[in-house]
């Protein structure tokens, strides 16, 4: 069954994801940024790939651009809101039809260009992904902010190379990649903004931890271009581009939103450990 990005179907179509239509703690919002509320206590994200790097398949969904990491290493993420250690599930890059919007959330009423996702679900409590997004304190997504300009990050510029992402021009096409650092997607400071909600595809569950990172990155307009020329379907299909399938923002409510930096003091640039990725085997929180 292809899933449309229209969440008021889902709910319609199959009985299993009611809560795409009916639920309280829907994903994506709008992030007001007077609304954060500042928690001193948030301690910092970590990284643990054993120091090894990671490597798995590409592949073009038909919705958007997702990679899964193999079995081996396995690649946590724990600290910042998390009570746990969550293992990497896969990373999903959505992207827009035009420059400036394309992500799923946003940030004061403002799209970016595209989002890169990272799953993950709680490996201390549950044996999978399934099971996770079925049980509290299940999921964690972490969130990065892409925008077009002249540079490009070093981890998104291995995805997006032209060699690696014509090999998946069409949906179900596939590429191995290895020797990837996924340190190197991070910025080398940033302060996140988190909230609990949901997952943005059936069958929506209400178990996420989402961590938006509030520093984004960059790629070209090339590899902006090249991301446009994916199909959504087969060659022997008519072209239709993959981008523009990012879910509707829905409502905050009363949900909490909570950020490591003081929004009183904007101009306060991120310094110091509580601002870095703290990575295992690397120097400096790097």
């Amino acid at each position: 069954m292809r899933i449309s990005s229209r969440p008021p179907f889902w709910g319609l179509v199959n009985a299993a994801w009611s809560l795409c239509a009916v639920g309280k703690r829907q994903s994506p919002v709008d992030v007001e940024l007077k609304r954060v509320l500042y928690d001193p206590f948030l301690p910092p994200l970590r990284l643990s790939t054993g120091g090894e790097k990671l490597q798995g398949t590409l592949y073009n969904t038909g919705r958007h651009v997702s990679f899964l990491p193999a079995p081996r290493p396995v690649v946590n993420v724990s600290g910042g809101p998390l009570l746990y250690s969550h293992r990497l599930s896969e990373l999903r890059l959505l992207f827009g039809a035009r420059d400036g919007a394309g992500s799923e959330h946003q940030i004061n009423h403002q799209g970016f260009s595209a989002e890169v996702q990272l799953i993950h679900f709680n490996q201390e409590l549950y044996g999978n992904l399934s099971a996770a997004s079925r049980g509290p304190n299940g999921l964690a997504i972490l969130s990065l902010f892409v925008n077009v300009a002249g540079s490009s990050n070093p981890f998104l510029s291995r995805l997006l190379n032209r060699d690696t992402i014509t090999r998946i021009s069409y949906k179900n096409d596939a590429y191995f990649l290895q020797d990837l650092s996924l340190e190197l997607l991070f910025p080398e400071s940033f302060g996140f903004i988190t909230y609990q909600g949901s997952l943005s595809t059936p069958p929506c569950s209400e178990t996420v931890t989402w961590i938006l990172i509030d520093r984004p990155l960059n790629i070209t307009s090339l590899q902006m271009h090249s991301l446009r020329l994916l199909s959504q379907n087969p060659p022997s299909q008519i072209f239709q581009s993959l981008s523009g399938n990012a879910r509707p923002l829905q409502p905050l409510a009363h949900r909490a939103l909570r950020g490591n930096r003081d929004p009183r003091h904007p101009e306060r640039r991120c310094r110091g450990p509580n601002y870095r990725l703290h990575v295992d085997g690397a120097p400096q929180g790097r």
